[in-house]
């Protein structure tokens, strides 16, 4: 964990890291085992590790280095969190019967796409915002809204929300984590055990079954 903590570190201040987390974030829809909240906690709590070197180097007398670098990283996360989502869905949306037969088959899948379409019809699309912390989740709501030609007003706006709060949370985990327990491999550990939590929590959220009126 360190040695991956020092190779992102040095990508930190490069382009090249927000390509990768950019990348590893957008097709992480089609593929949930790619670690892009991993990548993402390691990549802010590298930001950590050297906004605390540029304070020591200050205090030295050596130039300052200044880690700009969250904004940009949540900001590129976000965008590639609603990019992969709408790719997705419209993927899903032109599959059109196949996808249904596939959500048919599967039971999960199918009253996922149930509570997707109640909950935005009356406009609690939150469920869009906690699917996206839990394991594959993310998949489960976009294909599922695509596949049931969800109104696209209906989604983004809960989608891009999602994306936000996830990746404000990923990057404030590995930041503040890389603060309070120091840029090793614990604190990036300690971050993210919470981000599997949430995770957690999100998929129990999502399994209960929905309130009847």
């Amino acid at each position: 964990m360190l040695d991956s903590l020092e190779s992102v570190g040095s990508l930190t201040g490069s382009p090249w890291i927000y390509a990768v987390v950019a990348l590893s974030v957008l097709l992480d829809v089609f593929l949930p085992v790619l670690p892009s909240g991993v990548l993402v906690i390691t990549a802010a709590t590298a930001a950590a590790a050297g906004s605390t070197a540029g304070t020591v180097a200050g205090a030295a007398g050596q130039v300052q280095r200044e880690v700009p670098s969250l904004l940009v990283l949540v900001l590129c996360a976000a965008t590639a969190s609603v990019l992969g989502d709408l790719v997705a869905y419209r993927l899903a949306w032109r599959g059109g019967a196949r996808f249904d037969r596939a959500i048919a088959r599967s039971r999960r899948l199918a009253k996922a796409q149930e509570r997707l379409g109640a909950a935005l019809s009356r406009g609690g699309g939150a469920l869009v915002i906690i699917a996206r912390f839990a394991p594959a989740g993310r998949s489960v709501v976009s294909l599922g809204a695509g596949a049931a030609h969800r109104n696209v007003r209906e989604f983004l706006p809960w989608s891009a929300l999602a994306g936000v709060a996830w990746a404000g949370y990923s990057v404030g985990l590995g930041y503040f984590g890389g603060q309070w327990l120091g840029a090793s491999w614990i604190g990036a550990a300690v971050s993210v055990l919470a981000l599997f939590a949430a995770g957690s929590l999100a998929a129990y959220v999502m399994r209960r079954p929905a309130p009847t009126a």
